[in-house]
């Protein structure tokens, strides 16, 4: 009788081990589905961080309270300028001269002034002519993007 036992224990044991990996089975793919849309998630806002980082960064610079102040010991930054480089940026970016001026916070005249040789920008300016310089077309279409939303 001791053998019988012994044998029916052994079957429920396996038969309850087999519904168990059936039922968990499911539970362990729909966990490691979860986990990587939770890395796609992790990835995707680490993105949008460093974008907002980078558009901080270039607001920051593009604002005349960004800019150095003028003064004794400090270490500004000369930064060259010219009319027909200006009038090429604008080109390479493909940009009105209105949506330019966004981006250096001043009208679409005052850009084609600054192209035309009659006017230059002011030290304030410069500094965000420089970021400008930096940007790629979809860098500065977000910024504008941004600047009107």
């Amino acid at each position: 009788m001791a053998n019988l036992t012994t044998v029916l224990k052994l079957e429920v044991t396996r038969i309850a081990r087999k519904e168990l990996r059936a039922e968990t089975e499911s539970l362990k793919k729909a966990a490691a589905h979860y986990r990587s849309e939770i890395a796609a998630l992790k990835r995707k806002v680490a993105e949008l961080e460093r974008q907002v980082a980078k558009v901080g960064k270039l607001m920051a610079k593009a604002t005349p309270d960004g800019a150095k102040p003028d003064g004794i010991g400090s270490s500004e930054i000369k930064i060259r300028y010219s009319a027909r480089s200006m009038a090429a940026q604008r080109k390479r970016l493909g940009l009105s001269a209105e949506n330019m001026g966004k981006l250096f916070g001043v009208s679409g005249q005052t850009i084609y002034g600054w192209e035309a040789g009659d006017s230059r920008p002011r030290n304030g300016q410069m500094a965000a002519i420089a970021a400008v310089r930096k940007l790629g077309k979809v860098e500065a279409a977000a910024i504008l993007a941004s600047l009107s939303g």
